[in-house]
């Protein structure tokens, strides 16, 4: 476990040293905003997120190593929370460190640790509830399924997604013979304690009519994210787990089902299987699967323990790898070397290790095309990942411009509207070293946070049509564009003061421009 914590450790070094080579990525400035107004819930999450963010910036301040910390820390924790499930699955040194090189590999959690995100926490809760289940099968001590559930309520006040999760043990246990836990009370006690952990954000979100379902029904409608067939669809997500760990994930969720050693555990498997069907039939994102992963790591890990050192399986020597300490000396070290090989290959993917120049190139030399899960995103040179970390100072330094030519009079009364909450968390985050007032939005949970007292008679808006504004506007006079950048996603952005409403007050069509998608 020493060496387990040491690579742990390392990985944390890892990214705290590349986590400022870009910028600030979109949706960082979306959980700043939003720890800037903490509530029980938002629009597109629930409040653990934000609340952290406002913990972290306050101790640590604002930069990007800062932001970063609890991604770094989250990521770095996961690599020995996945050894430790592969110790309680029975297995020995060489399982406990196979696992762990596989989960620091993992693009999808390399990406984890380098960008805030509810991401960055999904994998260590889903695992906290793996941990527990498994604790309470292999001691016969159904306690620790109130902890199993103490920590899916905290899961859902991080993401909603480990509700499918739980929904996933539910089915499994009932396919098993585990199912006799439900006759008793502490499995009960659990899902109540969740319910009870959850239950600030659900009455909020009761109160503001389920923005989170309308947002993913909207989105569902608008089609806007990549839809996938199954056989690529499963292909994501061996790239999201690093292809060379394939073979161990899909082993260890194989063992689940066919080996009595692990037959206990059969549980986690159909676990696995009914998150797939859901994310898949739902359409849901190739990522939304990630954090399922490190228990079939260590499951996988293992049985290829077992497998090299001829150890009884399923009741059987491994005969075909039982060959003596010759095979063993040199299979365990190549295992891990290729990984760690392979792992460094593609590590440049989701972490800036090269320049922006330096990273166009390197795509060219890659065995695959990196995948697109919008189809806004097909226009960016980077992966969105990078693009959406450039570009947001132009905007700002942009509209800092126009704000500029505004009379004194006018500024006091004079809001800034941005399309969406990465424009408008850019502003709200760089403006203040621009003396700009905090930004307005329709987008998301600025909407909910309203016209913030501006009549709407003079506006800067930003990325929106002359025509339409003059619709809008007795007067319309167009700024300039923001400095463009190469790399980012929003790209010349125009910029215009407006002036003389047309509409009466902005508090008046503030529903018209709600938008949430």
């Amino acid at each position: 476990m020493l060496i387990v914590v040491a690579i742990a450790l390392a990985k944390f070094v890892f990214h705290c040293y590349f986590n400022n080579r870009y910028d600030y990525f979109r949706d960082e400035f979306d959980y700043m905003a939003c720890g800037n107004h903490l509530a029980w819930g938002y629009v597109d999450q629930p409040p653990l997120i934000p609340f952290l963010i406002r913990i972290c910036r306050a101790i640590l301040g604002d930069s990007l190593r800062s932001i970063r910390f609890i991604p770094a820390v989250a990521s770095s924790l996961l690599v020995v929370q996945t050894a430790v499930l592969a110790r309680e699955l029975g297995g020995r040194r060489y399982a406990m460190l196979l696992s762990a090189i596989a989960a620091v590999i993992a693009p999808q959690y390399l990406s984890n640790g380098g960008l805030l995100g509810t991401n960055c926490l999904e994998p260590n809760l889903w695992m906290g509830c793996a941990y527990f289940a498994i604790l309470a099968i292999k001691r016969d001590d159904p306690r620790y399924w109130l902890w199993f559930g103490v920590v899916a309520g905290i899961g859902l006040q991080e993401k909603y997604s480990i509700a499918l999760f739980g929904f996933g043990m539910v089915v499994g246990l009932l396919l098993t013979p585990q199912r006799r836990v439900f006759l008793n009370p502490w499995i009960w006690l659990g899902g109540l304690a969740a319910f009870l952990i959850f239950l600030p954000n659900l009455l909020w979100n009761i109160q503001n009519h389920w923005p989170f379902v309308e947002l993913m029904h909207n989105i569902r409608a608008e089609g806007r994210d990549v839809v996938l067939p199954l056989p690529q669809y499963f292909f994501q997500q061996t790239l999201l787990i690093e292809p060379l760990t394939a073979p161990i994930w899909i082993r260890g969720l194989i063992a689940f089902f066919l080996l009595a050693r692990l037959k206990p555990y059969r549980a986690l498997g159909w676990c696995y299987l009914v998150c797939f069907t859901v994310f898949f039939v739902l359409h849901g994102k190739n990522y939304y699967l990630a954090p399922i992963y490190p228990m079939l790591l260590a499951a996988g890990a293992v049985m290829i323990e077992s497998a090299i050192d001829g150890k009884a399986v399923d009741g059987k020597a491994s005969e075909g790898l039982k060959t003596g300490r010759d095979w063993r000396v040199w299979l365990k070290p190549a295992i891990v070397i290729v990984l760690l090989a392979g792992g460094a290959h593609l590590a440049p993917v989701v972490v800036p290790v090269l320049p922006p120049d330096e990273f166009i190139a390197y795509m060219k030399y890659l065995p695959m095309k990196l995948p697109v899960m919008e189809h806004g995103h097909e226009r960016a040179v980077l992966p969105q990942w990078y693009s959406d970390q450039f570009g947001w100072e132009e905007i700002v330094a942009e509209t800092a411009k126009a704000y500029n030519q505004l009379t004194p009079a006018e500024r006091p009364g004079c809001g800034i509207f941005a399309q969406d909450y990465g424009q408008a968390g850019a502003i709200d985050f760089f403006g203040p070293r621009y003396g700009l007032p905090p930004a307005l939005s329709g987008h998301q949970t600025y909407y909910l946070w309203g016209p913030r007292g501006y009549s709407g008679n003079c506006l800067v808006v930003l990325d929106d049509s002359r025509e339409r504004l003059e619709e809008l506007f007795e007067h319309v006079e167009y700024v300039g564009t923001s400095a463009d950048n190469p790399y980012a996603l929003e790209r010349l952005i125009p910029v215009y003061i407006c002036r003389g409403a047309k509409f009466g007050s902005l508090e008046k069509i503030w529903p018209q421009v709600k938008r949430w998608r």
